[in-house]
């Protein structure tokens, strides 16, 4: 009923007011709240119980009966609850839903898959976002949460989509950075001899990362002494808004 009571506009929010959302809850971010999603977050905080099992048990059955709305709601909630270490399970069922909005109401903008999701269905997060052209740079805690299994599968996933013809967000790469070997190289090339100015981007940002020699040697090729004494004008964040709004 809280759409009939409060509405279903966008809250409007000022920066100060993200900044106060950061600092009570680290990585809380409701700019794409809607009234109703806030007062039905409300409810769920101040929903009686006498022990986690009881609050639990609540939360599945409103999970069970929930409509799309409410979804995006319970999912974006999610990091705010009490007793947030039982709700790992929920959360990866969340990763693998069909349903964007509710994908993008766990995955983007929103701590708790960084905080306590362990490191596959983290990974099966990240992928989903690539294969359903989600935003990368709205991922909370992408870069702390880089690992190399997950850097593995995002370039197989690049060489599947080369070999038929198609491209990719240049985001991938964000992920890829400090496991470069010199077995890379040839894609780094590839990225760098690009048409594409954020692939050119993204290849310098994950070289710039690499403490691998191979990364020095490919920057050098590719830019002069002068270019590489300057700092970038790019960032990731700027390569993902780029590429998402392209």
């Amino acid at each position: 009923m809280a759409p009939r009571f409060v509405g279903k506009q966008p809250l409007s929010f000022t920066a100060e007011h993200l900044r106060e959302a950061h600092s009570i809850r680290p990585g809380f971010n409701p700019q794409v709240w809607t009234a109703d999603q806030a007062a039905r977050t409300l409810l769920l905080l101040h929903a009686p119980h006498q022990s986690p099992s009881e609050y639990i048990a609540k939360l599945d059955r409103l999970f069970s009966t929930a409509d799309l709305g409410e979804l995006v709601a319970l999912y974006a909630a999610l990091p705010l609850l009490p007793y947030p270490e039982l709700h790992v399970q929920r959360a990866a069922e969340g990763v693998r839903t069909t349903m964007t909005s509710v994908f993008d109401a766990i995955a983007l903008r929103n701590p708790y898959p960084h905080d306590y999701l362990p490191e596959e269905a983290w990974n099966q997060l990240v992928l989903k976002a690539v294969f359903n052209a989600r935003p990368l740079h709205q991922i909370y805690g992408l870069d702390q949460r880089r690992n190399a299994s997950l850097a593995q599968m995002l370039l197989d996933y690049a060489h599947e989509r080369w070999a038929a013809g198609r491209t990719l967000t240049p985001e991938v790469w964000r992920l890829m950075g400090p496991y470069l070997t010199a077995d890379h190289r040839p894609d780094l090339q590839r990225l760098l001899l690009s048409n594409n100015a954020l692939e050119n981007q993204a290849a310098f940002l994950a070289l710039s990362e690499s403490n691998n020699p191979i990364a020095k040697e490919l920057l050098s090729q590719f830019l002069t002494g002068e270019q590489a004494s300057q700092p970038a004008f790019f960032t990731w964040q700027s390569i993902g808004e780029s590429a998402y709004t392209s």
